[in-house]
């Protein structure tokens, strides 16, 4: 199964949840992110909290939805809607779910609280993947009603 973490500059959330899901998914799920107008490169303050989390971020780049490496079989829209926020809308054939996230590329304040920020952008993205992961998977593929309820329920989830 290939998911997608989409939202629209995919510098940080999206590129967060590509390389935590990479880090933790069993063999046969794949992550991918995007965005609908990539900021061209992944914010700095990404690729250091992956690097203290212990996370590889080796081949995450800021790409367009337009050059996917794979189809998505799962959409996941990490945009937080709430801000205003315009939410790309995938249109194609995938099982999608919104799991909305405070950018912390706006984020204002000292290092410290920039920096909090993106740790609270990790942690939110980090226990959904794992309740993800938690879910029985195999079961879930063969009835995609149930895995889009799921991952809905999930997407409210916090630490």
């Amino acid at each position: 199964m290939n998911v997608l973490f989409l939202c629209t500059g995919n510098a940080c959330r999206s590129i967060l949840g590509e390389a935590v899901f990479k880090h933790l998914a069993p063999a046969g799920w794949k992550a991918m992110s995007a965005g609908s107008q990539p900021a061209g490169q992944v914010h700095p303050r990404s690729l250091a909290l992956l690097k203290r989390e212990g996370i590889a971020a080796e081949g995450c780049r800021s790409k367009s939805w337009d050059n996917l490496p794979a189809t998505p079989d799962i959409v996941i829209t990490v945009c937080a809607s709430a801000a205003g926020e315009t939410c790309p809308a995938y249109l194609g054939q995938a099982l999608r779910s919104h799991w909305g996230v405070e950018d912390p590329a706006h984020a204002t304040g000292s290092d410290a609280e920039i920096d909090a920020a993106f740790m609270a952008a990790y942690r939110i993205l980090r226990t959904r993947i794992e309740a993800f992961l938690a879910l029985p998977l195999a079961e879930l593929r063969q009835d995609p009603t149930r895995l889009k309820a799921e991952l809905d329920r999930i997407g409210g989830l916090l630490p």
